[in-house]
This record gives C-alpha cells, sequence and structure tokens, in this order.
C-alpha cells in the first residue's frame, strides 16, 4: 500500500499532492509499470483522505497518460518506456532561463442565421471585459505616450515578453527569459517566421487529422510536409517512418479530436527529435487554459533538457480572435539565431495592444478573466451535455473529450453519410462539421461530429439538441 505524508501538502490541494506524489514514483521507477494501483476506497482510508481526493489524482494521471484503467479490474500504472534521461543522457531537472542579449484561422465568427454554430471556434464575445480593457487602455495613453510612438522591437515589446514569461512561470511552470519570446498578430505569421529560421529545405510534419490551416500554410511556403496519423499506429513510430525533421503537435489538447498525448509518447517524441540537430517540435498548446477538471496538462516544453521545443500560443482563445496577438518561445540557442538572423522584422502587432495586454497581465485581470471564462464555458458544456441527456439524441450518440478544451466528440449511430448529415443540420439551422473534415491522407473516423459550444448560447441549445434528435430519429432506417 502506498504511504504518503498528507500534511506535507502545505498549500498544494490534496489531491494534487497526492497526484505529484504518485507521478513521481513512477517517473522515478519507485512505483513500476504494469504495476496495480490501490483501490480508491482503500487508498484513501490508508491516507486518511477522501475517496473524492483519491479520485481526483487518479484522473489527473490518467488524462496524462500516467496510468490507465480495466473495467472492473482497477488502474495500472502505464509503460512510459522511458525517464527523463532518455534525452542524450540529461537528467531531468529543474532548467533555468539562459541570459541571452535583449533583442532591439478559419472564420471564427459565429453566423446570425444559425440557431446554433457548433463549427465556430470563436469565444463568447459578451464575456470579453470591456470595461476592465477600456480603462486600462485609457491609463496606457496616458502614461506612455512616448512609448506608444515608438518602433517596436522586432520581437514585441520587453513590457509584454516580461509579463508573458511572469504569465508562463506562475501558470504553466515554463521557466524563460523575456529573451526567449516573440510577439506577433496571430499564430500565421509566427509560423511563417519559423520556416524562415528553421530553414525552407525541411519537411514539416502536421497531425493526421489536424487543423488544416497549418498544412496550407507551410504548402504555401513550397516546403514538404508530411501527414502523421495519431490513430491506429503508434505516433511516434510513423514519425519515424517519415523524412521530417520538425513536427507539428498540440499534446495538451489535440484539435479535433480532443485527445492528450500520453506521457510516454512524450518522452519518446522528445528522443526523436535529440537524434538530430536538425528536428524540432513545434508545440502548439491549443486550448489548454481550458481544462474543465483537474489541472492543465503539463506543457511538453517542461521536460525538453535538449533545447528541441519550440513552444506557441495566442490570446485569441482566451480573450477574443479581434486582438490578433500571439506568441512562441524560442530555445535559447534559437533565440539567438533569431536574433542574428530575423531582427529585422517590424512586430506585427501595435504598441498600444501590447501595453495594454501587458497591464491587464501584471494587475492580475487576465488570471480572473481566465477563471471567470472557464466557470462560464464550464456552464455552457455542463447545460448541451444535460440537453442532450434528456433528449432521444442520447440514444444513439456517444460523447468523446469533454473534460478539456472547448470541444467535445458526438459520435452519433445514423445512416447517413457524414456530408448528408451536416447539410441536413444546416438546413434547419444547426451549423455542424463531422470529424472526417479534418482528415487528410488517413482514414476517416465516420459518424462523429466536432462539436464546439463556447459561442452558442445557452438558451439556444435544447432546440439545437432536438433538431440533430430529429434528423436521426427520420435517418433512413433509423
Amino acid at each position: 500500500m502506498f504511504t504518503y505524508d498528507m500534511s506535507k501538502a502545505g498549500a498544494n490541494r490534496l489531491y494534487h499532492y497526492l497526484y505529484q506524489c504518485i507521478k513521481k514514483d513512477i517517473v522515478s521507477g519507485k512505483i513500476l509499470a504494469e504495476e496495480q494501483l490501490p483501490s480508491k476506497r482503500n487508498l484513501a482510508q490508508n491516507l486518511g483522505i477522501s475517496v473524492v481526493t483519491v479520485e481526483n489524482a487518479y484522473t489527473q494521471l490518467l488524462a496524462e497518460g500516467y496510468i490507465y484503467s480495466l473495467p472492473k479490474k482497477g488502474f495500472f500504472v502505464a509503460d512510459i518506456n522511458a525517464t527523463a534521461e532518455i534525452q542524450s543522457g540529461h537528467k531531468h531537472k529543474p532548467k533555468h532561463a539562459r541570459h541571452l542579449p535583449e533583442i532591439p484561422e478559419e472564420s471564427e465568427h459565429t453566423n446570425p442565421k444559425y440557431i446554433a454554430d457548433f463549427a465556430s471556434n470563436g469565444s463568447d464575445i459578451d464575456a470579453f471585459p470591456f470595461s476592465t480593457w477600456a480603462k486600462i487602455t485609457r491609463e496606457v495613453l496616458c502614461e506612455k505616450q512616448k512609448d506608444l510612438l515608438q518602433v517596436s522591437p522586432g520581437v514585441g515589446t520587453l513590457e509584454l515578453r516580461r509579463s508573458i514569461a511572469k504569465m508562463l512561470r506562475e501558470f504553466r511552470n515554463i521557466h524563460v527569459s523575456p529573451e526567449q519570446i516573440v510577439i506577433g498578430a496571430g499564430t500565421d505569421y509566427l509560423y511563417g517566421l519559423l520556416v524562415q529560421l528553421l530553414g525552407f529545405d525541411k519537411c514539416y510534419a502536421v497531425e493526421d487529422p489536424g487543423y488544416g490551416k497549418i498544412s496550407k500554410l507551410y504548402s504555401q511556403y513550397g516546403i514538404s510536409v508530411s501527414y502523421i496519423p495519431i490513430e491506429g499506429k503508434d505516433f511516434v513510430d510513423a514519425l519515424k517512418s517519415s523524412n521530417a525533421d520538425v513536427v507539428h503537435i498540440s499534446p495538451a489538447h489535440h484539435f479535433p479530436t480532443g485527445k492528450v498525448m500520453p506521457i510516454g509518447d512524450r518522452y519518446r517524441l522528445l528522443s526523436w527529435a535529440a537524434e538530430s540537430p536538425k528536428r524540432y517540435i513545434v508545440e502548439d498548446d491549443y486550448d489548454s487554459e481550458f481544462r474543465m477538471t483537474g489541472k492543465p496538462i503539463p506543457a511538453l516544453q517542461n521536460i525538453d533538457v535538449t533545447e528541441k521545443v519550440i513552444y506557441l500560443n495566442t490570446f485569441s482563445k482566451t480573450m477574443t480572435s479581434a486582438i490578433r496577438l500571439s506568441y512562441m518561445v524560442l530555445p535559447p540557442h534559437l533565440a539567438e539565431k533569431f536574433h542574428n538572423k530575423l531582427s529585422f522584422y517590424s512586430c506585427t502587432v501595435s504598441n498600444l495592444d501590447q501595453y495594454v495586454l501587458a497591464k491587464f497581465i501584471d494587475l492580475g485581470y487576465y488570471e480572473t478573466h481566465i477563471n471567470r471564462m472557464r466557470n462560464l464555458y464550464r456552464a455552457k458544456r455542463d447545460v448541451l451535455l444535460s440537453a442532450i441527456d434528456k433528449s432521444n439524441l442520447s440514444k444513439v450518440a456517444h460523447i468523446y473529450e469533454e473534460d478539456a478544451g472547448l470541444h467535445f466528440i458526438m459520435e452519433v449511430h445514423t445512416k447517413y453519410p457524414d456530408a448528408e448529415f451536416c447539410n441536413r443540420a444546416r438546413q434547419k439551422g444547426v451549423n455542424i462539421k463531422a470529424l472526417s473534415e479534418y482528415y487528410f491522407k488517413a482514414t476517416p473516423s465516420e459518424h462523429k461530429f466536432v462539436i464546439n459550444y463556447s459561442s452558442v448560447e445557452k438558451s439556444d441549445m435544447k432546440k439545437a439538441v432536438q433538431i440533430l434528435a430529429d434528423l436521426i430519429r427520420f435517418s433512413p432506417e433509423q
């Protein structure tokens, strides 16, 4: 039986402390692969804590791939098949940002003709903190009049890069210096910079299925693109079979499937990158802020000790897509290369937006906003899931990956082909996209649909669900 001193949890929540203890023992090998974990009730009694606490700890370990469950048998330790020493013999220890010289999508808007637009991945614009944003904007206009008229460094203002570095350290446990951060007007622009930085002669791999805009953008630069299936054959094995030098992934919350990359695959991916100086991993931390249960999934960048991970994120989902502001974190040696090769570029984000966002973060408004939006979106998700559960749709539908991000997958038993089902739904006022639309070369999964709920009004969800339920009821041979 596992024994941990729960009195040492300190300021941590008990479930998170227990999760950290078990995770540490799995990584160190103290708890062996395939070993069965104690039942939730037995472990709770042994540690003097509630069953709910153990359940929450197990849920987080399960989400990150450290353990797996078998029906009616319990929880078992996954074979992560590697330790932190897998990367060129380096031991996994806390990183400290190296000092560097200071360096001088598809439409997201909801269509008003639809009762519910489940194909839109836009944010809830009514929840934008207009009054706070306007207040800070007025303050910046008064306080930084001269700074606003200065030419911003190509990588963005130092104030915003410092704020982002602080935010990453506090909320994602990512320790970087401001000199590693590059600001840009949207991730599309940053992808273009990356191609120039890493080279046009490289082969860039993308996930299949995946976000189509990424491969289109890479192809526009005339570079080779390889599609790596994330289902069926092991992703890393498939990557090794390709001639890819750079791979673009979203390990914390894959779009569109919503899956989390298991910790074992993460280590194997880092091992693949470490085998060649030309190889890099572009980590898109898409939607990571909106995990509805447990803690956010740790970033791949956290366990990278050989400077192979390029981290990207955007404020479009957490704030609004109208604020075109994204950022990437380069490994120190690539940050130096960027400074020497690409620092002549002008920053594509206005000084005003940068200073306002920096102050919005520094004064704690961003954290408050994220917490409020997480509660708002959780409530929306729950209303939608409840509407499905109480409708006839529940008899023919199965929900996947509803605990993270702002969409989930709904598999429906229907004789309609995916395209016809979507067309009929749109004709009735519900915009919906099939998962099969996001595949490139891999064999698509049929009758699964991507349900984005962030911009849908709660008051419209019941009617939208009824429309989909009626489509199923009147489908052929149903």
